[in-house]
């Protein structure tokens, strides 16, 4: 590199990082191809991350390229790439480019492609700090599970719908193949035979690779995403005079989608660093189960039992898990401790107002139903909507007519059956 070059300006390079690091996972790709243009100029630019389960995908530049980029390709270069900066020829959106990659601790991967020659002498250097933060950043934002992006991380299922299409379109060239030796007349049976098997075991091996990154990108094993969440709240016992007691979820539990463990980490921080800004907190007990639709989560404390629905830290808890369709209740009880239970429903439900046979409810009915149907009480419901028992009442004996049942049960078994969670 050139001693000629020119260094970047400590407060550009400054104004580039808090640019950065004031993104949302929405456009921190565009953020820093903006912020490296100046230092590293390049094509196109792809972030790479398991973390992020709604979009693992990151991208910004030149759409020809960034268009073609498919997940496998990106996994194949994070498997390939050194940790350090690396930079060479590799395939990208289908055709071999010239890249530069760069890992992360976090395990995300940043890919240049067509980049050129750096602008400044230290170009690579800014590079490497520009990407740190920009990392660092997308795994606090995963962790958060703000609402925000809990909603869009379920909503985006084009993901690994495109995914999905991915492996598919592959499986059919190897099959076309596969036909192709089978139908051929320039080779004899043995031949022929010999050359199909060796097809057929390299799709075989492609096509599990492709199905294990799909559920890699999409799910967590019930039982890891526990033990980050052990991990994470070690601190608070090893430190601090807390102790916290874990009852582990069933290791034959159903995997969590990434959204779903993002936030049932969260909630639990979040609740756990609540209740011990209470006096008297000695002991925090955190439970997770699986009933195979719905994560279970319980968190109970020793405390005063003053917590209530009403503080800012609470209403954040309830919207988080509001965004993927769950509850959380709280119950506090003077001098003896407070309880939340959180219920994550695991598959993303259809809104009752799109659902054949919606029944004619309205809004304030669907909402009490969708309660009833999550096991809620009407001294529950009232609460969480605001109402008296007797108007959850009220409404009540409306649905029941409308749905054409008689009792709670059977109003929760035709609403479940529709899709209601």
């Amino acid at each position: 590199m050139s001693d000629s070059l020119p260094t970047l300006p400590g407060a550009d390079l400054a104004s580039h990082m808090a640019s950065v690091a004031t993104a949302g996972l929405r456009d921190v790709a565009d953020r820093l191809h903006t912020a490296l243009q100046e230092v590293w100029p390049h094509d196109a630019l792809v972030i790479f991350t398991k973390e992020c389960t709604g979009r693992p995908r990151k991208k910004a530049g030149d759409p020809l390229i960034t268009g073609g980029v498919t997940i496998s390709e990106l996994d194949a270069l994070r498997d390939g790439a050194s940790p350090g900066l690396w930079t060479g020829q590799a395939v990208l959106g289908g055709l071999t480019r010239p890249v530069a990659l760069l890992g992360a601790g976090t395990g995300a991967l940043l890919v240049l492609c067509g980049p050129r020659d750096p602008v400044v002498a230290d170009g690579p250097a800014h590079t490497r700090a520009l990407w740190d933060v920009a990392a660092a950043c997308i795994a606090h934002l995963v962790a958060e599970a703000r609402p925000d992006y809990l909603r869009e991380s379920r909503a985006a299922t084009q993901e690994r719908l495109e995914v999905t299409a991915e492996l598919t379109d592959r499986h059919s060239t190897d099959l076309e193949s596969l036909l192709a030796v089978l139908r051929g007349r320039n080779l004899d049976d043995a031949t022929a035979r010999a050359r199909a098997i060796d097809l057929a075991a390299d799709a075989l091996i492609r096509t599990r690779t492709g199905g294990d990154l799909v559920v890699s990108i999409a799910e967590e094993p019930v039982v890891t995403a526990f033990e980050r969440l052990r991990s994470d709240l070690s601190p608070l016992s090893r430190y601090q005079s807390l102790q916290i007691q874990f009852v582990e979820p069933p290791s034959d539990g159903r995997a969590l989608p990434g959204e779903v463990a993002h936030a049932a980490r969260a909630i639990v921080r979040s609740t756990v660093l609540l209740m011990r800004e209470q006096e008297e907190v000695t002991r925090v007990r955190v439970q997770w189960n699986c009933d195979g639709t719905n994560l279970l989560v319980s968190v109970r404390d020793d405390g005063p039992g003053r917590l209530n629905r009403e503080l800012p830290a609470v209403r954040q808890l309830v919207a988080r898990a509001a965004s993927l369709g769950g509850l959380l209740d709280l119950e506090a009880i003077d001098n003896w401790g407070s309880r939340v239970e959180v219920r994550l429903p695991l598959d993303a439900s259809q809104p009752l107002e799109q659902l054949p046979g919606s029944w004619g409810l309205r809004p304030r009915e669907i909402e009490v139903l969708r309660l009833l149907t999550a096991g809620q009480r009407n001294r529950q419901i009232a609460a969480r909507m605001g109402i008296s028992e007797n108007t959850v009442k009220f409404h009540t004996s409306r649905i029941y007519r409308k749905l054409g049942v008689t009792s709670r049960a059977a109003a929760a078994t035709v609403a479940a059956e529709a899709g209601l969670r």
